[in-house]
Parts: structure tokens; sequence; C-alpha cells
């Protein structure tokens, strides 16, 4: 089994889920207009995709023990490559407008393509975290922060993509299409390679046991606050362009490659940093910081200076960097029998926290502005300050947070597949 490898081939996974998001949300307006869709339509083409997602995160749980991961990881590069063919394929309607988008076969395959490509994200979100966390075992919360850095990667990679092919003036579907170089490239990477049993399994813990840690009172607690933790992280992104468009007149992607930027960088330096100040410590600072970057935010006005904006974005993307990966890790530190259930579980509550914050965010947008809306999420941070304190602090008093180890379990026990 090459470790290194499978951790690179994890990592162009993830790169391609997030390049999935910008280049989707780019090529938005060229489709439409190619399609006839109002932008209600367009919605209801994509909306599958978020489903999708967390659907096939939550099926992981289970299926990464029945199937094996290798197949899902093989099965999620397959419906990128045809989640992008059903959409480059789709025949245009003949109808100047479209009444129903499962009306035209066009827009049916449009809406298919985009569902399978959700669900292909969802599986590579399933896949790789439990992947990780059983060949570095023993360095969880690092590794799967310096995984989580090319999810912010792949922000950066397919704006300036976006970027870049929108000055060569080319095709929407040549947009669109540029998703499939990662996905093939991850997809060769993987083939003829030996994948791990998960650390659950391979340990001997029943599915009993396993379904078991699901009901722990810290694992619920930390459970909920995923809810709030991806929400914080996650909702204001798709605000951004628009937001801080508005204020400085700037084109607006480019706040996301800054906040992008911090987070690729500083998530490589998650392990020491984990050592320091434990990864509760981490999560208490990555709050107080999102408060403060997102409340910063919401004040700012059209007009404010372009320095200060950065400044703003900043201090929240910094704030924001270790949420995802650091609760990933403890989940699987202080819970390893429950294996990939947990982290799916886990990793599908945030995807659907996101799916529920988005339109509520809208609607404070359209009611009081985008300063209420952001500062109505920032909400959610000051909560979680109090929460992971609390935890931290009650850690403390037991001796610091540790990592619970299984029992004799093998070092990344190989798998029949």
């Amino acid at each position: 089994m090459n470790k290194n490898r499978l951790f690179i081939a994890s990592c162009l996974s993830l790169l391609t889920t997030s390049m999935v998001f910008v280049i989707r949300g780019d090529v938005e307006g060229s489709m439409s207009a190619a399609f006839h869709l109002s932008k209600e339509q367009m919605g209801l083409i994509w909306g599958p995709a978020f489903w999708g997602f967390t659907i096939s995160i939550f099926l992981c749980g289970f299926l990464n023990d029945i199937l094996g991961m290798k197949k899902l990881h093989i099965l999620s590069s397959v419906g990128y490559i045809a989640g992008v063919a059903l959409v480059l394929f789709a025949p245009k309607p003949s109808v100047e407008k479209v009444d129903s988008i499962f009306g035209t076969t066009g827009t049916l395959m449009l809406y298919v393509g985009f569902l399978v490509m959700g669900l292909s994200q969802g599986l590579v979100e399933g896949v790789i975290n439990p992947l990780i966390a059983t060949i570095y075992n023993e360095e969880k919360t690092h590794k799967l922060n310096v995984l989580h850095a090319w999810w912010p990667g792949g922000l950066i990679v397919g704006a300036f993509a976006a970027i870049i092919l929108g000055k060569m003036d080319v095709s929407w579907q040549v947009k669109l299409g540029s998703i499939l170089v990662p996905a093939v490239a991850y997809l060769v990477m993987i083939l003829g390679q030996e994948y791990p049993k998960t650390e659950r399994v391979a340990s001997g813990v029943s599915n009993s046991d396993m379904i078991k840690e699901s009901f722990n009172p810290l694992f619920l607690l930390l459970f909920v606050c995923m809810w709030m933790t991806a929400a914080t992280e996650l909702a204001p992104d798709q605000w951004f362009p628009s937001i801080m468009g508005k204020i400085t007149g700037l084109q607006g992607v480019w706040f996301m490659i800054v906040t992008s930027a911090f987070m690729f960088v500083l998530r490589f330096f998650a392990g020491p940093l984990a050592h320091k100040v434990s990864p509760m410590g981490m999560l208490v600072g990555c709050s107080i910081l999102s408060a403060i970057g997102l409340f910063w935010l919401g004040s700012l006005k059209e007009g404010s200076s372009t320095f200060v904006a950065f400044l703003a974005a900043g201090v929240f993307g910094i704030g924001k960097t270790y949420f995802w990966p650091t609760m990933l890790g403890v989940t699987s530190e202080r819970f390893p029998k429950g294996g990939s259930l947990l982290m799916c579980l886990m990793g599908g509550a945030g995807m659907l926290s996101i799916a529920i914050a988005l339109p509520i965010m809208g609607a404070a947008f359209d009611k009081q502005g985008a300063g209420a809306a952001l500062k109505m999420v920032a909400i959610l941070p000051v909560i979680l300050t109090v929460v992971f304190g609390a935890m931290f602090l009650a850690f403390k008093a037991k001796g610091g947070y540790k990592a619970e180890k299984l029992s004799g379990a093998p070092e990344a026990a190989p798998a029949k597949q």
C-alpha cells in the first residue's frame, strides 16, 4: 500500500470537489441563457447537487465497510466524468421558454448531470476522511487539516481557471470541462492501488458498537456544533463575490481567493498548533476570530477602504480555517469505535446545514441588507466560543485532551478489493 500516493489522490479528489463549486457558479449565466432558463429554474437544477452530496456522505458511513473505500473512490471519479458529460452533451431546447425543467431532454439531462456530480462530491468526502484517518492514525488532526487544505486550494484553482478562461473568451462548455482534468488524474492514481480496511473494521469493532458510539453525549454535542461550524465557514462564501464587489468595486472573487489562500497555507501547520493548544483550543480560537471577522465585514459600508475590507476578510479567513477538518479529527480521535459512520455523519450534517443556512441568509440579505445577513451568521461562532470554551476547560480539568486508541488496532491493514 502506497500511503503517499493515496494521500495525494485524496487531495486531488477534494480539489476536484471544490472546483465544481466555483466553476458551476461561473458558468451559470451562460448556461441559463443557452437553455432559456430563469434563475429559479437554474436553482432547481442545482438543488439536487447539494442533496446528492449530503445523501452520499451519509451512505458512505456504511458502504465504506461493505463495498470498500477503493470502489467508492473510483465511483466518485466516474461520477464526475459522467455528470460533466451529461451536461456537455445536453441538447439545447427548441422552445424560447422552458415551462418545466423536466419538459425537455436537455434540461432533464442538466438536472441529472448535476445530481450525479453532487453524489460524487459526497462520495469523495465520505471516503477520503476515514481513509486518511486510517492510514495516518497517529496524527489524524494534522493530516486531515493538510488534506482539507485542498478544499480552499480547489477554490483558488477554480477561481483562477474561471478568470483565465474568461479572458480567453472560451465557451462555458470548456470551463465546465476543466473539472475533468483533476477528476481523471486522481482516477489514474488510484487504479491498481491497495486500500486498507477502515480502522474500526481492522480493530474488530462490531457494527452494533459502531452505532452505539453515535449516541455518545459528547458526540451528539459535537454533531450539533458541526451544524454551526459549517454554516459559519461556508454559507458566507456564497455571498462573498457580490457583497465585497459592492463594497469595494473590485471583482468579488478576489476576496474568496484571499481567504482561501489563508486557509490553504495555515492548514499545513495544524499539527504543531494542535500539539501546542490542543484541537479544542484551536476550535475556540477559530470561533473567536470568525465572530470578529463576520461582525467586522457586516459593518462595512459601500466605499469602505479596500485595505480594511481585505483585512476584515483575512480575519474571517483565518478564523474559519480549522473548523471542518478539526471537527472531523476530534470525531475520529475521540470516537474511533464509530469508524467512518461518525465521520460521515459529521460531514453530512455540515453539508445539510449549508443547504438550510443559505436561504435563511438570503432572506436576511433581501430584507435587511448584506451587513445584517453577515452579522446574523456571526451569532453562531459566538455560541460556539462558549460551547468549545466549556469543552476545553472540561478536558483540561481531566488532564487535557487525549486521543482514544483502539486496543489491538493493526496499522492500516490492507483490504481485499
